[in-house]
C-alpha cells in the first residue's frame, strides 16, 4: 500500500559562520549513512533506489542502540544496504545539539510521517518538481526493532518487492 505525503521544506539557512561549520562537520552516528534529505534525494534519483530513513535517539533510546547493534552494524546489512537502498538518518538527541537546519529538516520529516515512537524506520521515494522546494513523499512501509540483520533486510526487501511491482 503507497502512502502519498506532501512535505513542504523550508530549510533555515545560516549566516553565521559557526552555524555553518556546525552543519558541515555533522554526520550520522553510524558510518554511511547521511544526514541532510537533500543529499538522500540526490542519490536516490541517481541511483533509482529508496530511501531507507532511521528516525532514532542516539544518546538516549535503548531501542535504538539495540537495533544498531543487532542490524545497522553487520556487514551483512551494510552489503545489502549498498545495493539496495540510500541510507539517512534523522537524529532526535537529548544530550547533544544539532545544527538547527537538521534540527528543523528532523522535524518536519517526523511531522510528516507521523512518528510517535524511537526507533522508526520508514522506506520511502521523493520527487519534486525542479522548481519546488517541497517534495512529494511515496511512503513503502516502516518497521522498528528487528533482532537480527537477516529479519530486518527480509521485510526491507518486501517492501522494495510491492515498490517496484507497483502494488
Amino acid at each position: 500500500m503507497r502512502i502519498f505525503l506532501l512535505l513542504a521544506f523550508s530549510l533555515m539557512i545560516s549566516t553565521i559562520s559557526s552555524a555553518q561549520d556546525a552543519a558541515a562537520s555533522y554526520k550520522a552516528e553510524n558510518e554511511g549513512w547521511l544526514v541532510d534529505v537533500d543529499q538522500a534525494y540526490e542519490e536516490s534519483k541517481k541511483t533509482g533506489k529508496p530511501i531507507l530513513a532511521n528516525f532514532t535517539g542516539s544518546d538516549w533510546c535503548g531501542w535504538c542502540k539495540r537495533l544498531t547493534k543487532s542490524v545497522f552494524v553487520h556487514k551483512e546489512f551494510k552489503e545489502w544496504a549498498d545495493k539496495n537502498v540510500v541510507l539517512l538518518e534523522l537524529d532526535f538527541p537529548r544530550r547533544k545539539q544539532l545544527p538547527p537546519r537538521f534540527k528543523q529538516q528532523n522535524q518536519n520529516l517526523q511531522q510528516a510521517f507521523k512518528v510517535r515512537g524511537y526507533p522508526t524506520v520508514w522506506l520511502f521515494d521523493l520527487s519534486k518538481e525542479s522548481t519546488a522546494s517541497q517534495y512529494s513523499i511515496e511512503a513503502h512501509g516502516k518497521t522498528g526493532y528487528t533482532k537480527t540483520a537477516a529479519e530486518f533486510t527480509a521485510t526491507m526487501d518486501r517492501m522494495i518487492s510491492q515498490r517496484d511491482s507497483g502494488e
